[in-house]
């Protein structure tokens, strides 16, 4: 990493930094070559404008994006007073010495990277730094890392609808999705990923995608294909299924699927427990089925299929067993 000019030992006075600091919102916003110039225009102006900048290109370098804390709040076109406070708190960041920004990394790592998150029952949509789209579905939980060299979502739990944007970055970079089971770089594409059970599950509805097991060799998928992998190099391709994004529009729509997988899915859009008997697990049922109100899913079932939604005092535990004793399959 550069060091700072020699012989520029002394404090940089505090309304350059805050230049310095709309500088680097400006460019999160807006990398363009025309801003980029601007930019260059203004450290050329004065040495201390060079010196400011010069720390504030170090203090990216090392945190691989502006700060959390003064990022957050510039996505998504802010009003000027959340941009006057973003520009504060990144101001104050660049007055202090950039020795303890390391030391305030190596006691805090990950507490630079932004994070999106969803509670049970909530979905999300949010555009991310470069203009990317992204849905969050129930339960969800990303975080971000977006820097001159990448732009990665790490997906720790849930599922997400994302929508790349053509990056204005020059050179462009890759986008991709990290999960503990491998990566998915996404060469212009729409693409839905969800975690579950040990599996990251992808399905491609628009472009091109490479697939990067933590197990095994790189393959790659094309629009109209669905695909699951595990971190053992283990993976299978199939068709597409039109309805893997319904849960955007807060539908699950079925066809065929295992009774226990349904349930499964609408398990995550509730509090407390939801579990099939295994007599029925494999029973398919079909329908559409609303995930913003499990209990009229659930009584949907009931009243089209051979089971019975047996629930605990409370509701908070709830068994969907066979009716009476009879094991049937679907109507």
């Amino acid at each position: 990493m550069p060091s700072e000019p020699a012989g520029t030992g002394t404090a940089i006075a505090p309304d350059i930094l805050g230049q310095a600091a709309e500088w680097l919102l400006r460019l999160h916003d807006d990398n363009s070559a025309d801003m980029r110039h601007a930019c260059a225009a203004w450290c050329a102006q004065h040495p201390e404008h060079a010196r400011a900048w010069e720390r504030a290109q170090r203090l990216q370098a090392l945190l691989g994006q502006v700060p959390a804390a003064a990022a957050l709040p510039v996505l998504g076109r802010p009003s000027s007073a959340r941009r006057r406070t973003a520009i504060k708190h990144l101001a104050a960041w660049l007055a202090v010495a950039p020795g303890a920004w390391l030391g305030w990394r190596l006691l805090h790592p990950g507490a630079d990277s932004p994070a999106l998150r969803t509670a049970i029952g909530e979905r999300r949509d949010a555009r991310l730094p470069d203009g990317s789209q992204v849905t969050l579905d129930t339960d969800t939980r990303l975080s971000l890392h977006f820097d001159a060299r990448q732009r990665e979502l790490d997906l720790h739990q849930g599922q997400v609808l994302v929508e790349t944007a053509a990056d204005t970055h020059a050179p462009p970079r890759p986008f991709a999705v990290q999960t503990p089971q491998g990566r998915i770089t996404a060469l212009g594409t729409r693409f839905n990923v969800r975690m579950d059970d040990g599996r990251t599950h992808v399905a491609l509805l628009a472009g091109a995608q490479l697939i990067q097991p933590a197990g095994g060799a790189a393959w790659q998928m094309a629009a109209g294909e669905q695909a699951w992998f595990d971190g053992q190099g283990n993976h299978a391709l199939g068709v597409l299924d039109d309805t893997v994004a319904s849960w955007t529009t807060g539908m699950l729509v079925a066809d065929a699927m295992p009774l226990a997988a349904l349930l499964a899915r609408l398990d995550r859009y509730r509090h407390g427990r939801l579990r099939c008997d295994p007599a029925i697990a494999a029973l398919p049922v079909s329908g559409a089925y609303p995930l913003d109100d499990t209990a009229r899913s659930l009584a949907m079932l009931e009243a089209t299929y051979p089971v019975h939604v047996r629930r605990a005092p409370g509701g908070w535990w709830v068994l969907v067993e066979p009716r009476g004793s009879i094991v049937a399959t679907a109507r």
